[in-house]
């Protein structure tokens, strides 16, 4: 492993749900000494919010004036909502049922997209998420689509869920909300899930994390 600059570096990482991406990019922002920032996991935060409060995600209004007295930040690769640490309440089904319904919402992802860009002009950072590469850092130094089997993500899911002891939801039931979330992930208005012309794929079907990574890493080493 070499990646030795004197400046600092953006790394770009889109990809669909469950393709192992946030796995992929914390553990190499870990090796590399970057600050790792999962953008997903601060519209689940959001989302998170506006469950408990009780509000409807699919209200823009509700959600937009939400987001504008909510506080999300990064420390030490935990997320805080509102000065609280939500590291496992954010990856609960109910947030994945519903959190394609707030990151579509226009305001929402502009807002997003203002605090995201500000985190990576001051550091270097691995970034991932749905727009990364062709709308939050179009000029990322280095640009990659991370994807995997439908198949192949609703098992990862599903055996997740019941490690944490949810076991009232069935791989069929997984595999159908990873299906509906990719077609309202790729079909929105606003910057859609899609791989760029310069982005680098990786299929995590059958690679192991360690795999993966070594592969992103010599693609850096060798620019």
């Amino acid at each position: 492993m070499t990646v030795i600059m004197n400046k600092n570096i953006t790394v770009a990482i889109d990809g669909p749900a469950g393709a192992g991406k946030s796995t992929v990019a914390k553990k190499m922002a870990e090796m590399l000494s970057f600050e790792y920032i999962d953008t997903g996991a601060m519209y689940r935060a959001l989302t998170l919010k506006i469950l408990k409060l009780g509000l409807d995600p699919m209200s823009v209004e509700d959600v937009v004036n939400t987001m504008n007295s909510t506080s999300i930040d990064f420390k030490d690769n935990h997320i805080y909502l509102d000065n609280i640490q939500v590291d496992k309440e954010i990856r609960e089904n109910i947030i994945s049922q519903n959190v394609s319904y707030i990151a579509k919402i226009k305001e929402v992802r502009e807002g997003m997209v203002r605090i995201q860009q500000e985190l990576a002009k001051t550091k270097s950072v691995i970034m991932d998420g749905r727009d990364i590469t062709t709308v939050v850092l179009p000029n990322a130094d280095f640009k990659f689509f991370i994807t995997a089997s439908v198949e192949e993500r609703a098992n990862r899911r599903y055996k997740e869920l019941i490690e944490k002891g949810e076991n009232n939801i069935s791989y069929e039931d997984i595999k159908r909300e990873i299906e509906n979330r990719d077609k309202i992930d790729s079909t929105r208005e606003i910057a859609p899930l899609t791989q760029s012309r310069d982005s680098y794929k990786i299929d995590t079907t059958n690679k192991t994390i360690d795999e993966c990574i070594e592969e992103m890493i010599s693609m850096i080493n060798r620019r």
